[in-house]
């Protein structure tokens, strides 16, 4: 009987690895655990052969999704946009600019972005100018210039 057999992981496995990867367990795990709850196969030639084609495939996709999000990341920094809305004397906006509004104003200028990627640590509130970065891939963040403005 052999101390560790191979497995491949089908999902993230606490403190073991995550989906995709080829790991060593103990017969026992793998039969009583890891197995009967399709956290893992058996790590035979044809699925280990499967498992590095599958890889190579999402890292093309990754490359040229990121490659992609340059592009859009240099059209997005040379954007300028301007938002109107209602202030007071003080500069002080009634109400505030969210990320749905600065996703309304890139839209209006032809491009599209997901609101979730624009990073806001809380609404703005003042008129002024900012640099508000956007998230588009794990890697590849563009900076929009935002300037509010009263109306």
């Amino acid at each position: 009987m052999p101390a560790t057999i191979q497995v491949i992981l089908q999902q993230e496995v606490d403190k073991l690895g995550k989906s995709g990867d080829l790991v060593r367990v103990r017969p026992g795990f793998a039969r009583n655990y890891l197995l009967p709850r399709q956290l893992a196969v058996p790590a035979t030639t044809a699925a280990v052969r499967r498992i590095e084609h599958e890889k190579s495939v999402a890292l093309a996709k990754a490359d040229k999704a990121k490659k992609e999000a340059r592009e859009i990341a240099d059209k997005l920094g040379a954007l300028a946009l301007k938002i109107t809305q209602k202030a007071g004397e003080d500069g002080r906006l009634f109400g505030s600019v969210t990320a749905k509004d600065i996703e309304a104003a890139v839209k209006a200028q032809g491009f599209t972005v997901d609101r979730k990627r624009i990073v806001l640590a809380e609404p703005i509130k003042n008129t002024g100018a900012y640099e508000i970065p956007v998230k588009l891939v794990a890697d590849v963040a563009a900076v929009l210039k935002v300037e509010v403005v009263a109306r």
